[in-house]
C-alpha cells in the first residue's frame, strides 16, 4: 500500500501505531507464506461452481473491450480458474496491491473492489459470483487475513493482501475491529485512486443484480456517485436521486470514485479525519465532509451537485434500484415502480451478519454450498394458516399487528417442537407484518415510503436469527433446531432428488373414520395425522419415513398435543423463548419497544404494551 502522509504532530502517535500494525501484518503474512511454500496446493473440497464467462455475457460488459491476449499470470488468470494442482503458493510480494495488478484486472479503466476477512468468505464468493454471472470480471478482493487470501487464491478469485493482520473472526457492528475495517477501506481508496482507474468500491454484504458499469458511465462528469439510506423516493424512473430532496445519509457500502483531483482531495481528508479519532465511524465522517459545501447544482447537469470543497461533483444513486435493505426487502420499491434493480445492500436489518445472510437467502440471492440443501435428517415445512380478518381487516395498529404476528408465532412454535422431535430442519413460513420495524418511534410505516400494509416482512423483524443459529448448551436448552428460509423449497439450487422425496401430511379429527388408520404404502396419497398428536404418536407415525427428505404439514394449528417428558419440554421452552425479538417503536415514548413473547397465549390478558419502567424493560424470559 502507498505510504501515508503525515497529518501533523498531533497525529504522529496514531500513524506510528497503525503503521506498526500494518508492518506486523506483513510480517505475519510473510511467515504464513514461508510455511505454506513448502507444501503443494490443492483446491478446496467444496468450491462454488465454476462460472465461465460466455460470449454474450462478455459482450454485456460495456466497460470496454477485452485486452489483447497475454501470457497467463496470477493477475490475469480467468476468475474461478484455480492455480495448477501441485503448484506452490506465490511469495507474499506477489499479493501486494500494485498498479500492475490493477491494470491486469481493470476493464475500460474501471476496477470493482471489495475487501474483508475470512468470516465473510461466503459473502465474498457470492459477491464475485454475481458479478461474473453478469459478465463483469474486472474485480479484485482485498484480504485482511492470510486465511482468506489463501482460500480465495485457491478458488481462482483475484485477491491481494491488505497487510491488515486481522483475525479471521466476524467483527460485530460498532466494535473496535469494525471501526478498524472502516479505516482500512479509507486507506484502500487512497491507495487505489492514484493508480488512475475508476473505482467501484463495495462492501461485502451487498450483491450485484445487474451490470452497473453502463449506468455509471451515463454520468461521466460525476467525481463521485454514492448510494444512500434514502427510503422515500425522489424519482420514479431510473434517473439519479433528486439530491435536493435526499434526507437519508450517504451510504459508503456502494460508491463509485473517479480519479479526479477533487475526489483525491476528499479521500485524503477523509483518511486524515478517521485517523484522528479511532472511534469515529467512517460513514459519519464521509457525510460530514461531503456536506461541508452542498447545494449548488452543476451548470447544465442539475442532477449533479457541487459538494465537499465546492468543486467535487456528486451524484446520488437512486435507492429504488441501488437498493438498501429497506427499499428492497421491505418496500420492494423497484417492483412497485416496475424497475430493474442493480444492487441490494443488506442494511436496515436487525440480526448482525447472520441476519444479512438470511435476508439474501430469503431472496434466493446467496450462493450456499451443496450441503446446505440436503440436511441429513431431512426437512419439515408447513402451510401457514392466517385468517383474513387478522391479515386484512381493520386499521393497522400496534394491536392488530401483534394479533397477526402472535397467531403466526404459535404455529412456528408448534413446528419447532415437531422439528425438534423428528430431528428435522424446519423450513420457516413466510411471515406477514402490518407494521414496519425501525430503531426509533414511528406511526407504523414511515411516512412517504412505499411500504404496503400488510407486507411480507423479513424474518429478522420478528425473530432473533443470530440467536437461533447459536450453539446453545444442550444441557440447558435441549438439542439445536436447524432452520431454513421460507423460500428454500423454491430455490433452484435444491437438488431434484430432495424435491421429489416428499410426503404430504394432512391433519384430521381423531374421531373420524378416515383418521383411524395410517397407510404409508401409497406415496401419492397424503398421510393423515390426528390433531393434537402426542410425542409418542408422532414418533411412531413418522418412524417409517426417516428417509423422506421433505415432510410438509397442511397446517400447524392443533398439530401437537405436547411433550411427554417435562424436562425435555422445559429445555425446549427455554430455547424458543429466546428466539423472538422486539417490535420498535411506539412514538413519543421514552421506552417505545414491545417484546414479542413466544408464549403470549399462556398469559391471560396479555397486551402489546411497551415497558413502563426501566426495571420492566427486559425480555419475557429473563
Amino acid at each position: 500500500m502507498a505510504a501515508w502522509c503525515s497529518g501533523g504532530e498531533s497525529t504522529k502517535p496514531i500513524f506510528v501505531g497503525i503503521y506498526g500494525a500494518v508492518l506486523g501484518g506483513f510480517a505475519v503474512s510473510a511467515l504464513f507464506f514461508l510455511l505454506s511454500s513448502f507444501s503443494s496446493l490443492s483446491a478446496p473440497p467444496l468450491p462454488l461452481p465454476t462460472t465461465a464467462l460466455s460470449t454474450a455475457a462478455a459482450a454485456a460488459n460495456l466497460s470496454g473491450p477485452t485486452p489483447p491476449a497475454q501470457p497467463e499470470t496470477m493477475y490475469n488468470r480467468p476468475i474461478w480458474k484455480p492455480p495448477p494442482r501441485g503448484s506452490r503458493m506465490p511469495s507474499p510480494r506477489a499479493f501486494r496491491l500494485t498498479r500492475d495488478m490493477v491494470a491486469a484486472r481493470a476493464r475500460g479503466g474501471v476496477i470493482v473492489v471489495t475487501f474483508g476477512n475470512y468470516a465473510f468468505l461466503d459473502f465474498i464468493l457470492t459477491w464475485a459470483r454475481h458479478l461474473t454471472d453478469l459478465g463483469v470480471d474486472s474485480l479484485l478482493v482485498g484480504a485482511m487475513d492470510t486465511k482468506l487470501l489463501r482460500e480465495l487464491y485457491l478458488r481462482g478469485v483475484p485477491v491481494f493482501d491488505m497487510g491488515s493482520g486481522m483475525a479471521p473472526e466476524d467483527a460485530g457492528w460498532g466494535s473496535p475491529t469494525f471501526h478498524k475495517m472502516g479505516r482500512e477501506k479509507v486507506h484502500l481508496i487512497n491507495t487505489l485512486l492514484p493508480f488512475g482507474y475508476e473505482l467501484l468500491m463495495c462492501d461485502t454484504d451487498m450483491v450485484w443484480l445487474k451490470n452497473p458499469l453502463p449506468y455509471l458511465a451515463r454520468y461521466p462528469d460525476a467525481d463521485l456517485l454514492t448510494s444512500s439510506d434514502q427510503v422515500i423516493p425522489t424519482v420514479t424512473d431510473d434517473s439519479l436521486e433528486n439530491w435536493r430532496e435526499v434526507t437519508g445519509a450517504f451510504n459508503i457500502g456502494i460508491f463509485h470514485w473517479r480519479p479526479t483531483e477533487p475526489a483525491k482531495r476528499l479521500a485524503k481528508e477523509w483518511k486524515d479525519l478517521v485517523l484522528s479519532d479511532d472511534k469515529l465511524w467512517d460513514q459519519n465522517a464521509f457525510n460530514d465532509l461531503v456536506r461541508k459545501v452542498f447545494g449548488q447544482p452543476v451548470e447544465g447537469q442539475g442532477d449533479l451537485v457541487y459538494s465537499y470543497d465546492g468543486k467535487l461533483k456528486l451524484a446520488v444513486l437512486p435507492a429504488s434500484i441501488f437498493c438498501s435493505g429497506h427499499t428492497y426487502f421491505v418496500q420492494a420499491m423497484y417492483k412497485q415502480l416496475h424497475l430493474e434493480p442493480y444492487a441490494v445492500h443488506t442494511t436496515f436489518q436487525y440480526a448482525g451478519t447472520e441476519g444479512k445472510r438470511h435476508r439474501l437467502r430469503e431472496a434466493m440471492l446467496f450462493f450456499d454450498q451443496p450441503s446446505y440443501y440436503d440436511s441429513p435428517g431431512g426437512f419439515l415445512s408447513f402451510k401457514p394458516n392466517i385468517p383474513k380478518h387478522l391479515l386484512l381487516d381493520g386499521a393497522h395498529t400496534v394491536e392488530s399487528h401483534f394479533a397477526l404476528v402472535n397467531y403466526q408465532l404459535k404455529q412456528v412454535r408448534t413446528a419447532l417442537a415437531i422439528a425438534s422431535l423428528l430431528k428435522r430442519t424446519l423450513v420457516m413460513p413466510p411471515l406477514w407484518c402490518r407494521l414496519d420495524r425501525m430503531w426509533f418511534g414511528h406511526p407504523g410505516v414511515m411516512e412517504g415510503t412505499m411500504t404496503r400494509q400488510p407486507f411480507l416482512c423479513p424474518m429478522d423483524h420478528i425473530f432473533e436469527v443470530h440467536v437461533m443459529m447459536k450453539d446453545l448448551p444442550k444441557e440447558e436448552f435441549g438439542p439445536h433446531i436447524d432452520f431454513r428460509e421460507y423460500s428454500f423449497l423454491e430455490n433452484p439450487s435444491l437438488p431434484k432428488e430432495v424435491k421429489e422425496s416428499f410426503l404430504e401430511v394432512q391433519l384430521c379429527d381423531d374421531h373420524s373414520s378416515r383418521c383411524s388408520a395410517v397407510d404409508g404404502t401409497d406415496k401419492h396419497r397424503p398421510l393423515r395425522l390426528p390433531k393434537n398428536s402426542t410425542e409418542e404418536k408422532l414418533l411412531n407415525i413418522f418412524s417409517p419415513y426417516k428417509s423422506v427428505k421433505i415432510i410438509q404439514f397442511s397446517s400447524m394449528v392443533d398439530a401437537f398435543g405436547g411433550f411427554s417428558d417435562a424436562t425435555v419440554e422445559a429445555k425446549f421452552r427455554n430455547r424458543v423463548k429466546r428466539y423472538v425479538g422486539i417490535w420498535c417503536c411506539v412514538e413519543l415514548r421514552e421506552i417505545g419497544h414491545i417484546y414479542y413473547d413466544m408464549y403470549w397465549d399462556e398469559k391471560p390478558g396479555w397486551k402489546p404494551h411497551p415497558p413502563e419502567t426501566r426495571e420492566q424493560d427486559h425480555p419475557p424470559w429473563s
